[in-house]
This record gives C-alpha cells, structure tokens and sequence, in this order.
C-alpha cells in the first residue's frame, strides 16, 4: 500500500489559526518568571511553570513556542521537561514551534533537522526556527526534513531586536537587503503553495516600516516583539500591511506574568487574542 504524503505544516498552520486564532504563546521559562510564579530556580521549578503554562495554553491557542535555551540551561533533565512540553501540547492540539534558531552547514543541520523535524526523535516538533546566516543555501537539509514530514521552518529574516538591523538591513551587491534577499528565498521556496507554504518568516512587530512587501512570502509571518520588548497590535498592520492574513503574532513574557494562576493565565490568552484577531482582521475563535 503506498503511504500518502503527510499534510503540510503551511495548511496545518492555516487551519489551526482558523480554529482558534492568531496567538503564539511562547513557553519561556526566564529565572525572572519562575521566582515571580513563587518557584525555585531549578529543574522542579522549570517542570511545574513549563507544565502547567503547557496545560493551561495548549488547548486553547494554535501554536506554542518554547524556548529552548531556557530549557538547556538545566543540562539534560532541563531538555527531558521540554521533550515534556513538547509532547503535552501536540496532544492538546497544538502545534510546536520549538524555538531554536540554528543554523549551520552540511551534516550539522542535517543533524539539527533529524533532532528537530524528524517523528523519530524525542524532541521533533511541528516547526523550528532557523538562521540564515551562514548563507539562506546552507538551510537546505533542514527543509528537505521539513517537507518530507509534514514540518514547517521559520527563517529569520527582520528580527525584533534592535542590534539586528545592523546586518538585516544592510545592502546586498545588488540593492537589495540581506532581509529582502532572505523573503525572497522563502517567496522561492513557497511558490505557488496553497492555502500557504511550509517556510516562515521571522519579522518582529517593532521593525516598523520596511517597505518590504510580506505578501511575496506566501507562508506564515512570525511577529515576536509584542508585550515585553515593547510593541502592540495596532503595530501589525504598519509593518505588514496586506500581509496580515498570514500574520502569527508572538508574545510570551506578557503572557506568562498573568501565571501562577491557571484561570488568569487562560484570561490573558483570549484577551490577547481578541486584541490580535481585531488587527489582523480574522474573525474571532472560541477558545
């Protein structure tokens, strides 16, 4: 019997989002965050904000996005909770953007790509994020995994922290930015998928005007920088403009200071998804 090809994560995205709108909550456990949760800065600490936040979020918002730095920080009993998180959210619906940013060449992010975006492994998850820095090419094994499995990748492209632009926004040979010319690898690569392709990008809310047309991407615009670092809804429509349909806004400080409490935590998700469905005009999802 010939076994289908899996759904691919750019209509896994797009269904999700319908289903229950526009909010990626990150699952970042910062030191700061476990003693304001009453919690000690350690692997029991980690497990009881990770899980509950994971159990709280999962079933009601699309995506959850871990951090993952914030997991290896408590070497392998840190990463064995997040294999936990990973595993609770997918089974409450929600699909698993793991955070990681990786980025390197050959047989390297081929191994990143199996740890990652392979079923096989412990930790593959739904999406990953990806740096393109070594060159958007070097990026390759990791999205011939992605599309073979069914997986997305998030390359970022516009970050929202301030020292980015100092590369992001600098001139190519031929005009163009090194961001421009990232979206433009990520338009090549979702050419013609519908309802939108498997590759992301990573724009930041608080990049502001770029002149950058998002709608070329044709897949799913990760928007971190909103809550904490400082930008807010109405921020979405400047920097995205006709793109905002694929417009996954991000937040998780903002998010997770509502906690301990489990109720306040779920009243700070609908919230926030009220307020980012209203900006990227979806209509609202019950949560």
């Amino acid at each position: 019997m010939i076994t289908p090809p899996p759904v691919s994560f750019g209509v896994r995205f797009r269904a999700a989002v319908d289903a229950r709108g526009p909010l990626c909550a990150g699952i970042d456990p910062h030191r700061s965050l476990l003693t304001a949760w009453g919690l000690s800065d350690d692997v029991a600490g980690l497990r009881r904000f990770a899980l509950t936040a994971t159990e709280v979020l999962a079933p009601i918002v699309p995506v959850v996005k871990p951090q993952s730095a914030f997991f290896e920080r408590f070497g392998s009993r840190g990463v064995a909770v997040l294999e936990e998180v990973v595993t609770t959210a997918r089974e409450a619906g929600a699909l698993v953007l793991l955070d990681v940013k990786r980025g390197d060449i050959g047989s390297t992010v081929q191994a990143y790509a199996d740890a990652y975006l392979d079923p096989a492994s412990p930790l593959c998850a739904d999406a990953v994020t990806a740096s393109p820095y070594l060159g958007f090419g070097s990026l390759r094994p990791m999205l011939d995994v992605a599309a073979t499995f069914g997986r997305g990748v998030f390359v970022l492209a516009l970050t929202s922290n301030p020292e980015g632009a100092q590369v992001q926004r600098a001139r190519t040979a031929d005009g163009r930015t090194v961001a421009g010319a990232i979206l433009d690898e990520i338009a090549a690569v979702n050419a013609g998928a519908s309802p939108c392709g498997s590759v992301g990008a990573v724009v930041g809310a608080t990049v502001g005007e770029t002149g950058e047309d998002f709608t070329r991407v044709n897949g799913p615009l990760l928007a971190p920088g909103l809550g904490a670092q400082g930008a807010g809804p109405k921020d979405l429509r400047r920097v995205f403009g006709a793109a905002l349909h694929n417009v996954l806004p991000a937040t998780s400080r903002a998010l997770l200071a509502a906690g301990p409490s489990r109720q306040a935590l779920r009243d700070a998700a609908e919230q926030l998804r009220d307020a980012f469905g209203a900006a990227v005009g979806t209509a609202d999802a019950g949560l």
